[in-house]
């Protein structure tokens, strides 16, 4: 059934030219990400540094888990786009995953062993009922203004990467601080988390009939919602909007060719098999593996991807309900999908091997002089995006308040949180005399770039620039403009010796390098985020949401095996050459993309 609706509840008014409705999830998704992000950041750190009062992890074995953890994180949202597409609805999906999210930050802050891994498990199964389907509701908030998406997804982006900003800065800074520790970091992410899924839930009611459950919206169909529609806070719907919302006509749509439990079936064991040849191939040529973690990364790990994604997309593309031009565009997705995965394969080495370069090879200790300049730069980069944010928090209360006012007052006490929690931490470094910038603190520039470049680059795709209205083309820029920032990282890199295992390395290299990969992001991944939700059936979109995500399941564990073999490949052509690596196959993948933007725009069938 058709799930999206013009019929939005009356709020008047707009932020920066965008529905209210865009900003309630703009603040949901930078809660989440903050979650997300803040525990992200101090993974491989806590790991390599403290461990669970055990001795400190190898590098190897840290990425590792780093990797197993992000992909799997990226692998669940296919399961959960089926989950709300069929079943919960895309509204219940992000709730009950937002749940299971802040139980298993919470786990996480116990640091026992058994805990910490239970939490990982639980957020790995709770992102994947809440990443793909808060992008839906998203999509389906423009289904009438398909010319608006790309400039609200990108707004979106602003939120996703504001909680990240945050959740890096104030988590890293907590949790490696030896005044608090990595317990009030984890703890951090696991509060905020909460206060995302309680702002949610009380707010619901501005999407109308946007993300409700297929048997709800029978409901609506049937007239029985008129009496029963419930509005956030408890309220009674207003009597002639829940009529409207009861006999609005909507489009008959197909679920599917009847044959999907069989379907899936035979996809699953031709998956299993390929899966079983592949296995046994690596086990044939490769070494044995130091230890059982090294041994499910690199020998169990990539068979199970391999069968997994064969399966899934051979049981999508075989649906005999779809139409040419459906087929077509899903396969579009697939391949956007594919040339996706270089792209975070080398992007999401910021939270592994670019940590480690950060931590063991970057100079972050501050003498009296630089430690002043760097007091006045970090108040500025804190305080400046935060203060933006609390004025947008502003604008949507001057809308919304009247009609969602647990919403609101929830999101202020959070953002009173932020600034007591700012305020504690610049003081503390104002007052120390030396003081060492975090490792994870520079994975805040990402974040920040953002949040500065993403208006200018929402607009930039609003222009009638012929070139720019093609999505390979801004893929494939967004490919160049991340290999542009390994090579400004592989040339800072040349001074470290083969083998090295520290080193004193300027900060500016880093920072230039998160600046390139920005501007790479920007022309990507809300880019991506709106051609999903343009190319996708309406039956089929969290689903494709999902095999979205599942491209950044393949490039999250692959950049975290990767990042493995930092070690033996330094030692072989130096971190200079390990970071060259990351810069030419995403400039190669960029180029294949330009070649082939003829075809993907037959197949995208008029959609720019």
């Amino acid at each position: 059934m058709d799930t999206s609706s013009s019929s939005l509840p009356n709020v008047k008014g707009n932020i920066f030219g965008q529905k209210p409705a865009l900003f309630v999830l703009f603040f949901t998704e930078m809660w989440e990400r903050f979650s997300y992000y803040g525990m992200r950041v101090l993974l491989v750190v806590f790991l390599v540094k403290v461990a669970f009062g055990d001795s400190p992890w190898d590098r190897a074995d840290a990425l590792a888990l780093y990797g197993i953890y992000t992909g799997f994180v990226y692998f669940t949202p296919m399961i959960g786009g089926i989950i709300a597409d069929k079943y919960i609805g895309y509204r219940k999906a992000v709730l009950a995953g937002a749940l299971i999210m802040t139980l298993g930050h919470a786990s996480m802050a116990l640091e026992i062993d058994w805990a910490f891994y239970l939490g990982l498990l639980l957020l790995i199964i709770g992102n994947g009922l809440f990443k793909p389907n808060i992008s839906s509701i998203v999509g389906q908030l423009y289904d009438k203004e398909p010319e608006l998406k790309d400039g609200a997804y990108t707004i979106f982006y602003m939120g996703i990467n504001a909680g990240a900003f945050l959740g890096i800065m104030l988590c890293s800074y907590y949790g490696e601080s030896a005044d608090w520790g990595y317990s009030y970091g984890f703890g951090l992410a696991g509060i905020f988390m909460l206060i995302g899924l309680i702002q949610f839930f009380f707010a619901q009611g501005i999407f109308g009939r946007i993300g409700l459950a297929p048997s709800e919206l029978q409901a609506y169909d049937d007239g029985v919602a008129a009496a029963n529609a419930i509005e956030p806070d408890g309220a009674i719907l207003d009597g002639n909007l829940a009529k409207g919302l009861a006999t609005e006509e909507l489009p008959e749509v197909s679920h599917g060719d009847g044959q999907e439990g069989p379907r899936a079936i035979r996809w699953a064991i031709i998956g299993t098999a390929i899966a079983a040849v592949v296995y046994f191939l690596i086990v044939a040529f490769m070494e044995p593996q130091a230890n059982a973690l090294q041994t499910f990364s690199r020998q169990f790990m990539p068979p199970i991807i391999i069968g997994a994604v064969i399966a899934f997309v051979g049981w999508i593309v075989s649906d005999k309900s779809l139409l040419k031009v459906e087929r077509d565009r899903v396969w579009s997705i697939i391949v956007f999908s594919f040339f996706i995965v270089f792209f975070w394969w080398a992007f999401e080495q910021a939270g592994g091997s670019m940590t480690i370069f950060a931590l063991d090879y970057t100079d972050r200790t501050l003498d009296a002089g630089s430690a002043g300049t760097f007091r006045i730069a970090n108040t500025l980069l804190t305080v400046v995006p935060v203060m933006v944010l609390t004025y947008v928090l502003l604008k949507l209360f001057s809308i919304t308040f009247k009609h969602y006012s647990v919403a609101n007052l929830v999101l202020a006490l959070a953002f009173v949180i932020v600034w007591i929690l700012i305020g504690i931490m610049l003081y503390e470094q104002f007052t120390t005399t030396e003081p060492e910038v975090p490792a994870g603190w520079f994975q805040i520039f990402n974040s920040l770039f953002i949040i500065c470049f993403a208006p200018a680059f929402a607009k930039l795709w609003e222009k009638k620039i012929s070139w720019l209205k093609r999505g390979p083309v801004k893929f494939a820029m967004g490919l160049i403009l991340l290999g542009i920032g390994f090579a400004i990282l592989a040339v800072g890199a040349l001074s470290i010796p083969e083998g090295a295992k520290t080193a004193q390395v300027s900060m500016f290299w880093l920072i230039a390098a998160y600046l390139f990969h920005t501007l790479g992001e920007l022309c990507i991944s809300p880019v991506g985020l709106s051609y999903v939700s343009k190319l996708a059936p309406v039956r089929l979109i969290g689903l494709m949401f999902g095999v979205f995500f599942v491209a950044n399941f393949i490039a999250n564990f692959a950049a975290g095996l990767t990042g493995s073999y930092i070690e033996p490949i330094a030692d072989e052509i130096g971190l200079s050459g390990f970071f060259l690596i990351f810069a030419a196959v995403p400039i190669t993948a960029g180029l294949v993309f330009i070649a082939i933007s003829g075809w993907m725009k037959k197949m995208m069938h008029g959609i720019d």
